[in-house]
């Protein structure tokens, strides 16, 4: 969570804050590239980081480690230094000693008698090319020697000074790791004689091109420097992987996958040769073909072939064969294939023997590729069924990332031999499922076990009351046990479901088509508006087509008028208002109890008030009888001639109000049936 954030607070603040933060993909490369995982570790092996920063890379290198080491850190910004303090307690490493301070002008962690301390492993991705980094030393009298037998750094790009600085706080037979610009690798000047004298003493292990855009704060393309003492003196060459082609766009930056990373740290820790990727370059070719430039472009060639344009292709139609020939790990797959799918046109020319149209289906429906994702689904279930027995006997107590490298280790070897497949594309898919899904799983088992717990799902609303939303467990998700043991039901809901979908479509069309300006529906948003806009569309068709008893209608609506008239100026008489409720009129119940003990004038009053009751309780009777008959025959005629023109805005009103309806009844059903189902 804390490195989310700071993820998050690198990204959102841009240049002026994105250095205190290391993205976590290059320091899990840096963290697996020095060796400290295959090392048998204790508390007495130390890790430094002289450009610390909040101290995350820090973190990723005592993660590898088998056993806790002990961290020391430098960072020259006092609150980006706080924030390494705090990150170091989060993750369970009190103990690390982090210093605030420039590190180039006052190192400060140091023997007794005054000399730079040494560590076992050095990481760092100290600030690109430091303009500043002289300050407050005097570089050709350093009283560390760093820059003895190496050469002093240009006095405006300080990468080199901190190279140096790292490779004079190692011991004898430690390790580094270093991010620096691509300048480094093939700047002159003094640069170049510092990395001459660099590859001639052996302490550059190896060198990782990354690509462009991956740090906060710069968009140039940046590299790995790798250093190991320990073999330096029978070191024959330099190991180099180019790895600037491989990355996905995040936001707007580049970002590393799962599988880039694997595939770097694979190649890297194996030295395993790949075209256009790595490879290990001797020190010959180094210094006599490239006078020590190490610009990886030099070694390794990462251009995709140039499309060469056959004209007489052009010219007189057909396929060149080498275009062909370009694809034949897949004829290798399907032998056939190329046949079925292309005939001679002329010497050194074929074209297609089937239509465009017919490639698609001609592929797939070919026997032998029918058998080779045969034998791909057989290779995954293998590896399935390996995997199902591993998982089953996970327990409380277990470690998730051990379960994590078994699983994806083997994965990787299992496809390795697979034909037209990329082993690192199938590793990146079980990543992503291991980041969405798998892991919580494994780390729910790690704390518990095997428990599947319950719970109730309880949401406070709007109003501030607290709603039941059913039963839900971590470890089996409900919709497992549903599909298991309650599909039948399951499928009755996903039948309301579909009709209400269908149904909603519906809805949004009808309110699309008629909701312009001019539509009918155009004000309506509500069941409520749709029935005035009904009743406003009836009665105005019922005074064109029926004057008589749309008359008789609006007769009754004004003896209504006339009546409430009435039984306002009487209620407002003393001896009635008493007897009025806070609607301000008087009930039939207590009308006919004061009718029988009433005399006189009040006795009168009160008969004048029931008189104009029952008027009123008339005319309505009256109206809603005439309302009613014209819904009918209105109703009639919808259902007998329902594209006559007069009744089109009528037949559009009472499709939304059916589709309200419709709608109301299914979301009803679907309620039930999910509370039933729970």
């Amino acid at each position: 969570a804390y490195e989310y954030l700071m993820r998050h607070f690198a990204t959102e603040s841009g240049k002026s804050k994105g250095q205190f933060y290391t993205p976590s993909e290059v320091s899990r490369i840096l963290a697996q590239v020095i060796g400290i995982r295959e090392a048998e570790t204790t508390s007495n092996t130390t890790v430094y980081d002289p450009t610390c920063g909040s101290g995350s890379l820090l973190l990723k290198v005592s993660d590898e480690a088998k056993a806790k080491v002990t961290l020391y850190g430098q960072e020259m910004d006092s609150a980006t230094a706080g924030l390494a303090h705090m990150n170091m307690i989060l993750h369970d490493n009190s103990t690390a000693l982090i210093k605030q301070g420039n590190t180039i002008a006052n190192p400060l962690f140091k023997t007794q008698s005054g000399e730079l301390k040494t560590f076992d492993y050095v990481v760092a991705n100290p600030p690109f090319s430091d303009k500043r980094w002289s300050t407050g030393i005097d570089p050709y009298n350093d009283e560390y020697e760093r820059f003895t037998h190496f050469g002093v750094p240009p006095s405006k790009q300080g990468d080199y000074a901190y190279l140096l600085h790292i490779i004079r706080s190692l011991k004898s037979t430690g390790k580094g790791a270093c991010i620096l610009p691509h300048g480094v690798l093939f700047r002159g000047g003094a640069e170049a004689e510092i990395r001459k004298n660099l590859i001639r003493q052996g302490y550059i292990k190896g060198i990782i091109g990354l690509p462009a855009n991956l740090f906060y704060g710069t968009g140039i393309p940046a590299c790995v420097i790798v250093i190991d003492k320990e073999y330096a003196g029978s070191r024959k060459g330099i190991f180099m992987a180019d790895a600037s082609k491989d990355f996905i766009k995040d936001g707007n930056k580049n970002r590393l996958r799962a599988q880039d990373i694997r595939k770097i740290v694979d190649v890297f820790n194996n030295r395993l040769e790949l075209d256009k990727y790595a490879r290990m370059v001797s020190f010959d070719e180094i210094e006599h073909k490239n006078e020590f430039n190490l610009n990886l472009p030099r070694y390794i060639d990462t251009q995709e072939a140039e499309d060469i344009q056959d004209i007489e292709a052009h010219l007189l139609g057909g396929i060149p064969e080498s275009d062909v020939d370009a694809l034949q790990r897949y004829w290798d797959v399907c032998p056939n294939l190329k046949d079925g799918l292309f005939e001679p046109k002329r010497e050194g020319y074929i074209e297609l023997a089937v239509e465009k149209e017919q490639i698609k289906t001609s592929v797939f429906e070919h026997e032998q590729f029918r058998a080779f994702t045969t034998s791909l689904q057989v290779l995954y279930y293998e590896w399935e069924e390996r995997s199902k027995t591993y998982l089953k006997s996970m327990e409380s107590g277990c470690h998730p990332k051990e379960t994590l490298k078994g699983l994806s280790d083997d994965l990787l070897t299992h496809y390795v031999y697979a034909a037209l497949i990329d082993k690192y594309d199938i590793y990146q898919h079980f990543m992503d499922y291991w980041e969405e899904t798998m892991q919580d799983d494994c780390y729910l088992i790690a704390a518990d076990g095997w428990q599947a717990e319950t719970y109730r799902v309880l949401v406070t609303d709007k109003k501030g009351k607290e709603k039941d939303k059913g039963w839900a467990c971590d470890l089996v998700p409900k919709s497992y046990i549903v599909d298991r043991y309650f599909s039948d039901e399951q499928e009755a809901i996903d039948v309301l479901n579909s009709e209400l979908e269908i149904n909603t479509g519906e809805l949004s069309e009808l309110e699309e088509e008629h909701s312009a300006e001019e539509g009918i529906l155009k004000d309506v948003g509500s069941k409520k508006e749709a029935q005035e806009a009904w009743y406003e569309a009836l009665i105005s068709l019922w005074q064109e087509e029926d004057k008589e008893n749309y008359s008789k209608y609006t007769d009754a609506l004004e003896k209504q008028k006339a009546e409430i008239q009435r039984l306002n100026a009487l209620v407002e008489d003393p001896v009635l208002a008493v007897l009025a409720n806070s609607k301000g009129t008087i009930t039939q119940k207590v009308l006919t109890a004061q009718l029988k003990v009433a005399e006189g004038d009040a006795s009168a009053r009160l008969n004048s008030y029931k008189d104009a009751s029952n008027l009123l309780k008339a005319a309505k009777e009256e109206a809603k009888e005439l309302l009613k008959a014209r819904e009918e025959q209105i109703g009639t005629r919808l259902s007998d001639t329902p594209d006559e023109e007069a009744l089109f805005e009528l037949k559009v009103i009472k499709a939304y109000l059916d589709l309200l309806e419709v709608i109301g009844e299914l979301k009803g059903k679907i309620k039930v049936a999910e509370l039933e189902l729970d």
